[in-house]
């Protein structure tokens, strides 16, 4: 994936690395499941065209899919917006979401299977 290439380039993206913790709670969930809460965390976090406390709603740790939201810079609509184009203050459509929760995990594949 082109973006990620583009994405490893930023010294502040390239920090996040999924630690331990993240790779321990992928082998209890399995993908399928980090799969499902990428989607659920892109659909009610950042996909609607207002979010209140945008910029601030998604952790830092906690989570291997926040850890990659941050990676990828699908944390937020202003960083959607500069990395992607996907203008904030619209909702985003299925086919942007589905795309933002792919980049998500191709992120989280390369980091756990290393």
């Amino acid at each position: 994936m082109e973006i990620l290439e583009k994405l490893a380039k930023s010294n502040f993206r390239s920090k996040f690395k999924l630690k331990a913790k993240d790779i321990e709670y992928i082998n209890q969930k399995g993908l399928d499941t980090i799969y499902s809460h990428a989607c659920d965390f892109i659909k009610k976090r950042v996909s609607p065209a207002e979010i209140p406390n945008d910029g601030k709603q998604t952790p830092m740790r906690g989570h291997p899919v926040f850890i990659a939201q941050h990676a990828t810079a699908t944390c937020c609509r202003g960083c959607i917006e500069k990395w992607y184009k996907f203008p904030k203050g619209i909702e985003l459509t299925s086919k942007q979401q589905e795309y933002l929760v792919a980049v998500i995990m191709e992120w989280i594949k390369r980091q756990y299977i290393g």
